[in-house]
């Protein structure tokens, strides 16, 4: 299957380090970030993974809940884990996805559906598009897509600033302009007419052109 922004996301039973995981149910009316890594014991998700740990606490406050997928058992996440732990100074603090089998990485056309065997034997190299990430709103729906190549360690400074714009726009029916940062002035979409606007914006707004029109950010 080919997955797109969208699309509900294909739901699933897997075992994690912080136990079995019904994914839509663990979801619940949280948003989520679904991050997956080709192997354990790589050096670069060995990075990401703990910095991610470090920003929890501001996934935590966007009512946003973080899992990881490696395709490798579950038992060596737990080792990895004191390897991250000891480099990165911080350890997972989510739940990691055991992907053994391989089940997710094609459930979420990560690898091709008819690979057949499982995680054995496989090398980093053979799992290298499994280097996605998706963001997942509490309907389930795949809002955004991000994949990576293996030598290339993610910006999880990014995945975070796109969820803020994910966010923003889910409440407040806005776009968020090339470069935006928290705060900055916001895009009023064409879907939403002068008159619209005028209500919506007592205070004004500002049009370049018919169809660019900006305002500050909604708070």
């Amino acid at each position: 299957m080919s997955l797109r922004i969208g699309d509900t996301a294909p739901d699933f039973t897997a075992q994690t380090t912080q136990g079995t995981v019904h994914f839509h149910e663990w979801i619940g009316d949280s948003w989520c970030i679904l991050f997956s890594h080709p192997k354990d014991f790589t050096p670069v998700c060995t990075t990401e993974l703990g910095y991610m740990a470090k920003l929890k606490p501001e996934f935590d406050k966007r009512n946003t809940k973080i899992i990881g997928l490696s395709v490798d058992p579950v038992d060596n996440h737990a080792t990895w884990a004191n390897d991250i732990e000891e480099t990165q100074g911080t350890a997972p603090n989510y739940p990691m996805i055991g992907d053994d089998k391989l089940e997710v990485a094609k459930l979420y056309d990560m690898l091709p559906a008819e690979l057949e065997g499982s995680a054995e034997g496989r090398t980093p190299a053979d799992n290298a598009t499994v280097r996605a990430v998706f963001l997942i709103g509490p309907d389930k729906k795949i809002k955004a897509m991000l994949i990576y190549p293996m030598t290339a360690g993610r910006d999880f400074n990014e995945v975070l600033r796109l969820l803020d714009s994910l966010q923003l726009s889910a409440a407040h029916t806005v776009a968020t302009p090339v470069n935006w940062r928290p705060g900055d002035d916001v895009i009023i979409p064409t879907s939403v007419s002068d008159e619209e606007a005028q209500k919506k914006y007592p205070e004004g707004f500002e049009t370049l052109k018919p169809y660019l029109r900006t305002v500050k950010q909604p708070s």
